[in-house]
């Protein structure tokens, strides 16, 4: 217990440091922007192609699963909110999560602990320069926004895939057809999912560029680290999503 406490602790800490850095990396040189954006162009940019799927395969299920079945019941209209809690609120931020994390938090892991066995760590430090906010704070803020746009994107194809699904069992034109998904949609909806997907993205920085850090002097450890990185990851994000969804129960209901 007081190891987890320790760990928590210091996590908490490592995360306000991060947090801290962000505006004085403003101020750096064009090198910290420069890792920024080729985080986002990895984390965000690459994986369009197997969020598209993902999102293509949930609106198709959804349709084909649920339109039937709703049909019988003379319910189809209950098909659009159906789609926004789905895919809006639920599976949208937490797959794009799933992937980010297949993606990134191996990656982010294992090239930090690699700088640290190499002791690239330790020159940055001999020259001044900080670790965390040369390091640390580019990472956290390209997979947070990177996060953040996937989760967008995620949910706008999943909306426009059940759109075409849906012209096969009743055909609607366009304008009628989101013109009920905008109805559907509510505010809380938009606002559940935003935090959801930020608060994915700060976890699975954190927690991969962490274990990365954490690793000693054995050039073993640096798979290790990867490995825990996404196990932890993807256990904080589900504890994060559950949290949240009762969160959004409790006031929305």
């Amino acid at each position: 217990m007081p190891a987890l406490i320790g760990s928590f602790l210091y996590s908490l800490g490592f995360f306000f440091k991060t947090l801290k850095g962000v505006g004085s990396m403003m101020l750096r040189e064009q090198v910290s922007f420069k890792i920024l954006v080729m985080q986002i162009l990895y984390t965000f940019v690459e994986a369009l192609g197997i969020a598209a799927f993902l999102a293509l395969g949930i609106g198709v299920a959804v349709n084909v699963i649920g339109m039937p079945f709703l049909s019988r019941l003379s319910q189809e209209r209950l098909i659009y909110p159906l789609l926004i809690t789905i895919i809006t609120r639920e599976l949208g931020p937490l797959l794009g999560a799933f992937i980010i994390i297949a993606r990134s938090a191996t990656a982010i892991a294992t090239e930090i602990a690699g700088m640290v066995i190499s002791h690239e760590v330790e020159a940055y430090i001999s020259v001044g320069v900080d670790p965390i906010e040369y390091l640390a704070v580019p990472r956290f803020i390209g997979v947070t926004l990177s996060m953040f746009l996937l989760n967008i994107y995620f949910s706008l194809f999943g909306l426009v895939a059940s759109f075409l699904v849906a012209q096969f069992f009743n055909p609607l034109p366009a304008a009628v057809y989101f013109n009920h998904l905008l109805q559907a949609l509510t505010l809380p909806d938009l606002c559940i999912s935003v935090v959801k997907s930020l608060a994915f993205g700060m976890i699975i920085s954190m927690v991969a560029i962490i274990r990365g850090f954490s690793v000693e002097r054995a050039s073993t450890e640096i798979p290790v680290a990867g490995l825990r990185a996404v196990g932890a990851a993807f256990a904080w994000c589900i504890v994060a999503d559950i949290l949240l969804s009762a969160l959004y129960y409790m006031l929305v209901g």
